[in-house]
């Protein structure tokens, strides 16, 4: 018997090491053991790009960042939008330049469907764009098919693909919006040529950089910031809606994920999990930190859709990535204004913005703990 309990207790001595390299957290439920892909090659790095997957490739394109170290605080600085559209075929490879977007773009709305990714609205030096369009990485080239229009040009919109439906919550309309758009849209993937429907809105406030998600043929809108008289209004209300029964009221969540990457990630089980955020707890100071902004959360918020609660779980972790960064200083930060993609069994969030106005070319992956 004392033989037998022995070996029991090596073998799971040996199944803890093989799922954890000494400061990662075990492999227990809801865990993830993180790593890197190969930076994004920009050495600034951008927030804001769309990102998705088309026929097995990791496609990021576009996004926006202040050059040379700019900064809205530093004279001179001028913020930059970009048309460029990279794509890496495996994960063990090197990202190569796919094309080119229709125009410079970010902050838009990105949405993996069967054959490609779609894109819908943002913004650049010029505006808000009502744009849609379907990027296709096929036979070693990029195809972009133009899809119907939105009903008006919206940025930092959320959005998600639930059953056969792409639904694009909130955004701004404009650069110079001082108040959150209260639109709810749904565009019907079998149908294209049928363009967007409007539906009835959510039971809350407008607001814009929020998460969605998805689970099944339900769509769910999370936090997000309000803007009013030009003000934010950190939110932490959350809802779900379905074509058969319309919206729910969800419990609050713990704390504001405001502009956290989206959508979430739907688990096996049908959690929906959302990694950091920007909890509002430094929004009024941001101007006067600056370069000394500590970042944003780290932590990762689950929703149990079954049991409809909230609760905290583990951390993003960002340790392995100081010698993939071009400025090791950003290493230790969770990202901002990016897309979370789900690609080769893997969590990926490409970019972002680490601290206000300091992008990352990092790409962080994450591997769910089985």
């Amino acid at each position: 018997m004392r033989t037998t309990m022995i070996a029991l207790l090596f073998t799971i001595l040996l199944m803890n090491l093989h799922c954890s390299d000494g400061q990662q957290p075990s492999c227990s439920e809801n865990s993830f053991t993180w790593d890197s892909l190969p930076p994004i090659p920009d050495a600034t790095g951008f927030a804001g790009s769309f990102a998705g997957t088309s026929n097995g490739a990791l496609l990021v394109a576009g996004g926006a960042n202040f050059p040379n170290g700019g900064a809205p605080w530093k004279p001179g600085s001028v913020k930059t939008w970009y048309d460029k559209v990279f794509v890496l075929e495996k994960s063990g490879g090197q990202w190569k330049e796919a094309g080119r977007l229709p125009m410079p773009l970010g902050y838009g709305v990105s949405a993996s469907v069967a054959d490609g990714l779609i894109i819908a609205g943002g913004s650049n030096e010029h505006g808000h764009t009502d744009g849609v369009w379907k990027l296709r990485w096929q036979n070693d080239a990029l195809q972009i098919d133009t899809l119907p229009s939105l009903p008006f040009p919206l940025a930092n919109a959320c959005g998600a693909v639930a059953g056969h439906y792409l639904y694009i919550a909130g955004g701004l309309q404009a650069p110079d919006s001082t108040a959150t758009a209260l639109v709810f849209w749904q565009l019907d993937l079998d149908a294209l040529t049928d363009g967007w429907r409007q539906l009835p809105h959510w039971p809350g406030p407008s607001r814009m950089l929020s998460v969605a998600g998805a689970a099944g043929h339900r769509f769910y809108l999370f936090s997000g910031t309000q803007l009013v008289d030009g003000k934010r209004h950190y939110l932490t209300d959350a809802y779900a809606y379905s074509p058969a029964e319309g919206w729910q009221i969800l419990p609050s969540l713990p704390q504001s994920v405001v502009a956290a990457p989206s959508p979430a990630y739907t688990a096996s089980d049908g959690k929906l999990l959302i990694f950091g955020g920007d909890d509002g707890a430094l929004a009024p100071k941001a101007s006067e930190l600056k370069e000394q902004h500590p970042g944003f959360s780290d932590a990762i918020l689950y929703f149990n859709t079954k049991e409809s609660r909230w609760h905290t779980g583990h951390k993003i972790s960002t340790r392995k990535e100081a010698d993939a960064v071009a400025n090791p200083n950003n290493s230790v930060w969770a990202p901002v204004t990016t897309t979370l993609v789900e690609w080769e069994g893997k969590i990926i969030l490409p970019g972002g913005e680490v601290r206000p106005a300091t992008r990352t070319p990092r790409v962080l992956a994450a591997t769910p703990c089985k």
